[in-house]
C-alpha cells in the first residue's frame, strides 16, 4: 500500500486536484458531472480515513487533505455554474470521514455545503436529487445509488451537527423508501429507466410508489448496499432496531445475490424473477461476470464484507449493542476507555439459537443490548439460565449489569413465513414470498422435473412447508420443501377455473440466481 500511495501522491496536481481520467486526457475540470470527479475524490477521502485508522499512518490522509482543501476553495463560494454539479455524492461521506480523523472543521463545513447545494437553484432534476432542497423533500427520487449516497452523507452531517430539520427529512424519505419503494429483498432502484412523480426522466431509478416489477427489476448491487449503509447510519443516530432490520435484510439477500460463492464474479442488477430467453436490459446479464465496463459493484461488495464487523456491533455509554448474529469474538472499548470482550456462538441464520459469553466486562454496571428482529415473534432470552422478560419485536432487549463470565442465550423462532405484497404492487398479485428468519427463499426450475415449467406451479394456501438442512447444497443450507400443484396453460388469457393437473413436490433454496 505504501508503494501505491506514493504513486497516488505523485499523480496529484500541485493545487490538490486528482482525477486521472481528467488529468490524462484533454478533458477539462468540472465540465461534466458524468466524469465522476467528486465521486472519485469522495472515495479517496474515505479510503484515507480507513487507512489511517487501520495503520496509524498519514500518507494517504495527506493526499486526501490536499484534495479536500482544493474542493473547499472551489465550492465554498458556491459558484453558480457548479450548483447542480453534485452527482454521485460519495464526497459528502468522504469529507465527514476525513473530518473525523483530522478534526479540521472546514471539512465538515464543506460536507454541509454540498448537502445545501442540492435543490438550491432552479434547473435541477429529480434524477440527481437536485430539484428540491433535501430538507423539503418528502420522497426518494431519482438514481437510486446517488440518492442513497446523498442520504448517507446527510445522515453523517446530522450526526455531527444535530440539525433536527435534516433528520426530519431523512426520516420522511426513509419511510417512503421502506414502505412504498423497496423490495422484500431490500433491493432499491426498481427501474432501468423511469419517470419521477414530477415528470423527470431517470435511469437506474426509484419507481413511483408500489412500482416494483419482478422480472425487470434493476436493484443495482451498489444501491442495495448503499441502502444498508444508510440504515446503519440511521441506526447509529437513533438506536432504533427497525434500521438494523433493514440493514440485515440487504446483507443476507440483495447484497449477497450480487457475488458468486467463489467471490470472483458479480451481478450489477438483481431482479426477483428470470425467465429463459428474457431480453436483457441495461447492465443485465444471464450469468455473473468478472469484467464489465461499469465496475463499481465489486469494490462496493469487497469493502462491505471487509467492514461487516462495523455492522454487527456498536458501543455507547450504556455498553455493547449487538445488531447482527454470527459466530465471532468481539473486543471493543467503551467511551470511558473500559473494555468488553464477548464470544458469540450460533448457526444463524439457519438456526435461531444464539449464545453469548461475556469474557470480560468492566467493574461498573454495563449493559448488553440485543436486537429482537421484527420477524422474530415469540423470541426468548435468558441470563445465566434465568429467563429475562422484555423481549419485544423490533426493539432492543436491554440486559443490565452483565459481568465477566455471564452467559446470555437468545432464541429467535425460525418460522416459515408467507409474505404478501400490497395489492397495488401489480407484479406480485396472486403471489407470496417465502421467508425464514432474515432470508428470502428462491424457487427455481432446477428443482423441478425437466418437463415442468416454473410458471405452471401453484402453491396452495394450505400447503404444508418444512425446513430441512441440506449439506450437499452451497456448502450446507436450510431448504424449504412441500407440495405444490401443476396447472398447465399456454394462452395469454385462460379460464380462471383451471383445474390442477397433478401434485408436484417443490423445494426452495436461498437466492443464488
Amino acid at each position: 500500500m505504501d508503494r501505491y500511495i506514493e504513486q497516488i501522491a505523485g499523480a496529484q496536481a500541485e493545487d490538490g486536484y486528482i482525477n486521472t481520467q481528467i488529468q490524462l486526457t484533454d478533458r477539462s475540470r468540472w465540465a461534466d458531472p458524468q466524469h465522476h470527479e467528486l465521486y472519485n475524490m469522495g472515495h479517496l477521502m474515505t479510503a484515507a480515513a480507513v487507512h489511517h485508522l487501520a495503520t496509524g499512518k498519514n500518507s494517504l490522509v495527506a493526499v486526501a487533505m490536499k484534495a479536500a482543501d482544493y474542493l473547499y476553495r472551489v465550492f465554498k463560494p458556491r459558484p453558480k455554474h457548479l450548483v447542480h454539479f453534485g452527482m454521485n455524492p460519495s464526497n459528502i461521506m468522504g469529507l465527514v470521514d476525513l473530518y473525523r480523523v483530522t478534526y479540521d472543521p472546514k471539512y465538515l463545513e464543506l460536507a454541509g455545503i454540498f448537502v445545501d447545494m442540492r435543490g438550491a437553484s432552479y434547473g435541477g432534476t429529480d434524477h440527481n436529487q437536485n430539484r428540491t432542497p433535501l430538507r423539503n423533500e418528502s420522497e426518494a427520487v431519482g438514481h437510486a445509488v446517488m440518492a442513497m449516497y446523498l442520504y448517507c452523507g446527510a445522515t453523517d452531517v446530522y450526526s455531527e451537527t444535530g440539525e433536527s430539520s435534516l433528520l426530519d427529512a431523512l426520516e420522511r424519505i426513509w419511510d417512503n423508501v421502506t414502505h412504498y419503494k423497496m423490495y422484500v429483498t431490500g433491493g432499491v432502484g426498481a427501474c432501468h429507466w423511469g419517470v419521477s412523480s414530477r415528470h423527470d426522466l431517470v435511469h437506474e431509478a426509484f419507481g413511483r410508489e408500489y412500482e416494483l416489477p419482478n422480472a425487470t427489476a434493476y436493484n443495482e448491487t451498489c444501491a442495495n448496499i448503499a441502502s444498508a449503509m444508510w440504515n446503519l447510519r440511521m441506526l447509529h443516530v437513533t438506536g432504533e432496531a427497525c434500521f438494523a432490520d433493514e440493514m440485515e435484510r440487504v446483507a443476507y439477500n440483495s447484497m449477497l445475490s450480487g457475488i458468486s460463492l467463489d467471490g470472483e464474479r458479480f451481478f450489477y442488477t438483481n431482479p426477483l424473477a428470470r425467465w429463459k430467453g428474457q431480453p436483457m436490459l441495461m447492465h443485465d446479464t444471464e450469468e455473473r461476470w468478472s469484467r464489465l465496463n461499469c465496475y463499481c459493484c465489486p469494490p462496493q461488495i469487497a469493502r462491505t464484507l471487509a467492514s461487516i464487523n462495523q455492522w454487527a456491533y456498536s458501543v455507547s455509554d450504556e455498553g455493547l449493542w449487538v445488531h447482527l448474529y454470527a459466530s465471532n469474538e468481539v473486543r471493543v472499548s467503551l467511551p470511558d476507555g473500559s473494555g468488553v470482550i464477548a464470544v458469540q456462538e450460533t448457526d444463524y441464520p439457519w438456526d435461531g439459537h444464539v449464545r453469548i459469553v461475556v469474557k470480560m466486562a468492566p467493574d461498573r454496571p454495563v449493559s448488553l443490548m440485543l436486537r429482537i428482529p421484527g420477524w422474530a415473534s415469540g423470541a426468548r432470552a435468558a441470563l445465566n439460565g434465568e429467563p429475562i422478560d422484555g423481549a419485544r419485536l423490533g426493539e432492543y432487549l436491554k440486559i443490565e449489569n452483565v459481568s465477566t463470565n455471564d452467559e446470555v442465550e437468545l432464541d429467535l423462532p425460525m418460522e416459515i413465513r408467507r409474505i404478501k405484497a400490497h395489492p397495488r404492487v401489480e407484479s406480485a398479485q396472486g403471489q407470496v414470498c417465502i421467508m425464514r428468519g432474515p432470508l428470502v427463499y428462491c424457487f427455481e426450475s432446477k428443482d423441478l422435473p425437466e418437463e415442468v415449467r416454473l410458471s405452471e406451479i401453484r402453491l396452495p394456501r394450505d400447503a404444508a412447508l418444512q425446513a430441512r438442512w441440506d449439506s450437499s447444497l452451497l456448502g450446507g443450507v436450510v431448504v424449504i420443501e412441500g407440495d405444490g400443484e401443476r396447472v398447465v396453460g399456454e394462452p395469454l388469457q385462460e379460464a380462471a377455473a383451471a383445474v390442477p393437473e397433478a401434485e408436484v413436490s417443490i423445494r426452495l433454496g436461498v437466492r443464488i440466481f
